[in-house]
């Protein structure tokens, strides 16, 4: 199954039309807005609460809906513009409610993360209006995560860039793009 994790939310959105070519590529794919979640307000009662549910191993519990989902995925797709020198903030409180120790990782005895998740393969699709898309503070956080916590290795970056410079052909930016998903 590949779950398709959607942080667009204009009705237009380039990243949308990337990501809509790469899942006509995929298959079938079971797709999370994240714009329709309302994520609970990350308080120390919230704290306590999934300490003691991960203390008791109470992965049933639906507080970990979204980390199962996640970890039982086979392939996943994160569709996150580049905003304001980032990716959107729900996607960072998605993060905050997948990293589950027991779920999407744990713990060696030698205290470094072994990845619990599923998927073979997670692609990264972004837009942005610029040029100055330093992978840090989008791709390579991701990326980091997944390889690292989540045992996913095979991470891939689908973007298009440069989209709102005088003069640039968007179209053509964004079908060049397309021909290389094509070929994926």
């Amino acid at each position: 199954m590949t779950l398709f994790i959607n942080t667009c939310v204009r009705e237009e959105s380039r990243t949308k039309i990337l990501s809509d070519a790469l899942l006509s590529k995929l298959g079938d794919y079971e797709e999370l807005k994240l714009e329709n979640i309302d994520f609970p307000k990350t308080d120390e009662a919230f704290l306590k609460k999934r300490d003691s549910l991960i203390a008791s191993q109470s992965f049933d519990n639906p507080m970990f809906t979204l980390a199962r989902q996640f970890a039982k995925a086979d392939i996943i797709v994160i569709a996150a513009p580049y905003w304001d020198l980032s990716f959107p903030a729900v996607l960072k409180q998605y993060i905050e409610h997948i990293n589950v120790l027991g779920i999407t990782f744990e713990y060696t005895p030698e205290g470094f993360p072994k990845g619990l998740c599923k998927a073979n393969k997670l692609y990264y699709v972004m837009t942005a209006g610029g040029t100055y898309v330093p992978e840090e503070y989008g791709f390579g956080y991701i990326k980091s995560l997944a390889e690292n916590f989540y045992g996913i290795k095979d991470v891939e970056l689908i973007k298009a860039t440069g989209l709102d410079i005088y003069g640039t052909d968007e179209k053509a930016v964004l079908n060049d793009v397309i021909t290389r998903i094509e070929k994926i």
